[in-house]
């Protein structure tokens, strides 16, 4: 049965019209570049994913792993401050991670409420694992660029990803400095 059959003549008249011309790929919208990053968001985390599933883990796991490994030591206030995610979403991975043997946390030092967290020798060649899938993408699609386009790429992303004070930050401490230092 045709959907607009069952309805009534009032609610076909406020329905608002339908659309059946794709938006334009120029104009104030850059669809192209949107779509871009939709594809390559796909392909960059495709690799990774196949790996997570074997553990039944997802994406907010790899992100935990990445950032722990890369930073050993952050507190649980930090990641939380970093990924942007509130304790609840943290809770459950951080649980999966504990159990699982991928990272351990303990207690501060000078302050006993904070929870330092650390990868273990498990969780550091799981992330390894999975970066190297998305390095390899990576420097794959890299190698058909020069140094000046590899500098164009990373003030791009860095100009994407720098704009909050946790992020800046991150960057700071990886010596990694703001995109105008890096490409400056």
């Amino acid at each position: 049965m045709d959907a607009d059959i069952s309805r009534s003549s009032s609610e076909q008249a406020a329905s608002p019209p339908v659309v059946r011309k794709p938006l334009p790929t120029t104009g104030d919208v850059d669809f192209r570049i949107i779509e871009l990053f939709f594809f390559a968001y796909r392909e960059f985390t495709g690799d990774a994913d196949m790996v997570l599933e074997r553990y039944g883990f997802g994406r907010a796991h790899h992100r935990v792993l990445h950032f722990v490994n890369r930073a050993p030591g952050m507190t649980v206030a930090d990641i939380l401050d970093l990924l942007q995610i509130t304790k609840q979403s943290l809770s459950r991975v951080l649980r999966q991670l504990l159990d699982g043997g991928f990272i351990e946390q303990e207690q501060g030092c000078e302050d006993r409420r904070q929870r330092h967290l650390y990868p273990t020798t498990r969780g550091r060649e799981l992330t390894l694992e999975l970066s190297r899938a998305q390095a390899h993408r990576i420097e794959a699609a890299l190698e058909a660029t020069d140094a000046g386009e590899r500098r164009s790429i990373t003030h791009f992303l860095l100009e994407m990803a720098g704009d909050r004070e946790a992020t800046i930050a991150w960057f700071d401490r990886q010596g990694i400095g703001s995109a105008k230092e890096e490409t400056g």
